[in-house]
């Protein structure tokens, strides 16, 4: 399916159709498409969107839905998505409803797939600086592996309780042993990255209370003067 409201025919004026309305026109067919799929009228959707905090009246909607809105703030949609359930880059490229849709003004149709692959990050774009997404995603990763290895020592210890024979008590100290490191590797790392976060003046992510030991204590600055 080729993108809604937009004649796409061969004809070179056509190929660059207003890119802020083909954007606009993305959001809307989305929105009504999401908000009739949940059967929920415009006015539904507005009492939603008052609940979140941030009204959005129901001609609003009805308006942007039929093309006759002129604008569409970035908080509109982030709380339009948040009232239907989605994400709101979900609401600007519609994966399987939209085929194709520009990224910037004068480009060509690409995949929405692929262009909101783009627009995530998930797809690197040479030359682009991803901030500190991708130290973020090695934090959530290490995090995953710690409470993981976590777990199975704390199960292979219980085994090693439980064991009713020698071998088998010998084979889960093994494994305890070997889950043992495996968090403590883990940890490590997860301490020097946030180590580095903090140096890049970045705040990191909060961290479960089973891994509360990677942070290293905060060193104690009060004089014995002052602790008197």
């Amino acid at each position: 399916m080729t993108q809604r409201g937009f004649d796409d025919g061969s004809d070179e004026d056509d190929d660059f159709p207003e890119w802020a309305d083909r954007v606009k026109a993305n959001v809307a067919g989305e929105v009504r498409r999401r908000r009739k799929e949940m059967g929920w009228s415009a006015q539904d959707l507005a009492d939603r969107c008052e609940r979140l905090g941030h009204p959005i009246p129901r001609n609003v909607i009805a308006n942007m839905e039929s093309g006759r809105r002129a604008n569409l703030p970035l908080v509109d949609v982030m709380v339009l998505a948040a009232a239907l359930e989605t994400y709101p880059a979900c609401l600007i490229f519609p994966v399987g409803y939209v085929e194709e849709t520009q990224e910037l003004p004068f480009q060509h149709l690409v995949p929405t797939w692929d262009a909101l692959r783009r627009f995530t990050g998930e797809e690197h774009v040479p030359g682009y600086d991803a901030g500190l997404v991708p130290e973020f995603e090695l934090h959530a990763s290490l995090v995953r592996t710690a409470l993981a290895a976590l777990e199975e020592e704390e199960r292979a210890r219980f085994a090693a309780k439980t064991a009713t024979s020698r071998a088998q008590q010998e084979e889960a100290e093994r494994q305890r042993a070997k889950y043992g490191d495996q968090a403590i590797s883990a940890k490590y790392r997860l301490r020097y990255l946030r180590r580095d976060l903090r140096e890049e003046g970045a705040i990191p992510p909060d961290l479960p209370p089973a891994l509360g030991d990677v942070d290293p204590p905060e060193p104690d600055t009060d004089t014995t003067e002052e602790r008197l």
